[in-house]
């Protein structure tokens, strides 16, 4: 549609996730009308990130060191593993300052889909997390969706006969909801999870 290089800008903006051709668009030109020294700084921002920012050895978080801050956090209970697909899954967790265990991010979730299986997850280093004994609890933390379901199913099989209590978060009805607007499958999870009063 465009000459040269504002097209390719477009392109390449659409090639992001969650970004369509009319949002590709809108953010190229806001990028041309915008102040020079601000387009200088979100590129020298994107080229920091991709030369600083790597993956914790340990737990695979995002980290600017080998092993994120809550891997060299002392503080943190050893005995407890939350087991998550993505980085931010780590940081929406955080945010409940609930969880005072560590983590071990997958790099996804199972999907045949899209050609992802259990070998292109971190699964191996997770059960290599396991060799020293301190942990007692995995917490099973992926997405209540079809594919974090498959990836939960395929780690509880594996982690339970290794004698490791496995857990998984509970799933059901969002506060301020309506029961009327529930999918089956939330509702049901409602009812599973369901917990004595009083």
């Amino acid at each position: 549609m465009y000459d040269g290089a504002v097209q390719d800008l477009i392109d390449e903006l659409g090639h992001l996730p969650g970004i369509g051709p009319k949002s590709a668009q809108r953010i190229a030109f806001h990028l041309l009308a915008a102040d020079p020294a601000d387009v200088r700084r979100l590129a020298d921002a994107i080229t920091t990130v991709k030369d600083k920012v790597r993956f914790c050895e340990v737990c695979g978080n995002v980290s600017e060191e080998e092993r994120c801050r809550i891997c060299t956090d002392p503080r943190r209970a050893d005995d407890l593993l939350c087991v998550v697909e993505e980085p931010k899954d780590v940081v929406a967790i955080e945010r409940t300052r609930e969880f005072r265990g560590r983590y071990h991010v997958l790099g996804g979730a199972i999907d045949p889909m899209n050609g992802v299986g259990p070998d292109d997850l971190r699964i191996r280093e997770l059960l290599g997390r396991l060799g020293d004994g301190k942990v007692e609890e995995i917490i099973i933390a992926t997405d209540p969706n079809i594919e974090g379901e498959a990836t939960a199913t395929y780690l509880a099989r594996m982690l339970v006969p290794m004698g490791v209590t496995v857990s998984r978060l509970a799933s059901g009805l969002p506060v301020g909801g309506d029961l009327e607007y529930a999918d089956e499958v939330t509702l049901g999870r409602a009812f599973e999870g369901r917990r004595k009063v009083g």
